[in-house]
């Protein structure tokens, strides 16, 4: 090798070297993130999500990819945006509806699916059985039979005479009518009547509060739905409103001016879902990984509404509740 030839080819070698190590590196496993809600409703299931993937050793942006998308409440708007992610080729595909559930399992047979239910997801098909779900799903669900009833005995409870109930539903969402089914069963072993108002704009939003006004309903109770999710505000200022003693899904709506919430711990769900996200990336399969069931339930109650609204919180449910915001 002449001087020249050996210029050549020492100097190309730094170039080479780099170029080479970076075509070795194992590319980042992409994990997609549907949401049904919008990004700023979201924020405390995204980092509770991350600290689950976090718990496994993945870290978004260090060893790992995460491509969120946002349906901000539109049903319609999921068979796209689960395209989309599944032509992106993700390692893992997180949905965060009974719904997206089924649009995803509809979209792909091989992607991992890791969802989350608010209604038994056994009963509804998406899964052969919670301890072996089978295929490519896995996740956590609510018990929607087992909720709804509660919430209803405590509104009860704050207005023991009360016998007329509203109940707000999204007539797009698959929970819709496992949700109703179980509200029934209990007004009918409460002795009391529930009218169910199928809200999926904004225009019947309003007209479902002027209905419960027309129907002198004593309360209401809203269904778990990224629909309401992303409408929190809007739903507590018609309550207030309409004078309208509510019962919600989540403890947010309760913080915000709602009278009441009760249910599944979201936030400690969304961890869940990063759990077994990072589990899957690391090899396991989703038909080995039982579904999950919540159990952390958190019941608040807003005292400064109850005030407002003329009741009067019995003692024993304010012993009862995980918070109570005075």
């Amino acid at each position: 090798m002449n001087r020249r030839e050996a210029i050549s080819f020492f100097g190309a070698a730094p170039l080479a070297w780099p170029l080479t190590a970076r075509a070795q590196q194992p590319s980042m496993p992409v994990v997609g993130f549907l949401n049904a809600g919008s990004a700023g409703m979201a924020t405390p299931f995204v980092a509770a999500f991350n600290r689950g993937l976090a718990e496994t050793g993945y870290i978004d942006r260090k060893n790992v990819t995460i491509e969120y998308r946002w349906a901000n409440g539109q049903y319609d708007q999921m068979p796209a945006l689960v395209a989309d992610l599944v032509n992106r080729q993700v390692a893992v595909l997180v949905v965060g509806t009974l719904t997206a559930g089924f649009t995803a399992k509809a979209a792909t047979k091989t992607i991992p699916i890791v969802f989350s239910s608010g209604t038994d997801p056994v009963d509804a098909g998406l899964v052969e059985s919670l301890n072996h779900p089978g295929g490519n799903l896995t996740g956590i669900a609510s018990i929607t039979q087992q909720i709804v009833p509660k919430r209803l005995q405590y509104l009860r409870e704050v207005i023991p005479g009360a016998t007329m109930f509203g109940m707000l539903v999204n007539p797009d969402a698959r929970a819709t009518a496992p949700s109703s089914a179980a509200a029934l069963a209990a007004a009918q072993t409460l002795g009391v009547q529930i009218h169910f108002l199928s809200t999926k704009s904004d225009d019947e939003l309003q007209q479902a509060f002027t209905t419960l006004t027309q129907l002198r309903a004593d309360a209401l109770l809203v269904t778990p739905d990224p629909f309401y999710d992303v409408r929190r505000d809007q739903l507590i200022a018609l309550a207030a409103r309409h004078a309208v003693p509510a019962i919600y899904y989540d403890r947010p709506f309760a913080v915000a001016g709602g009278l009441m919430s009760y249910g599944p711990d979201r936030p400690d769900i969304s961890r869940w879902m990063g759990l077994y996200t990072g589990r899957i990336l690391k090899g396991e399969k989703p038909a080995n990984l039982p579904v999950q069931l919540p159990t952390k339930f958190e019941f608040v109650i807003n005292l400064k509404t109850a005030k407002t609204l003329g009741l009067t919180v019995p003692t024993t449910l304010l012993t009862t509740a995980d918070e109570v915001i005075e």
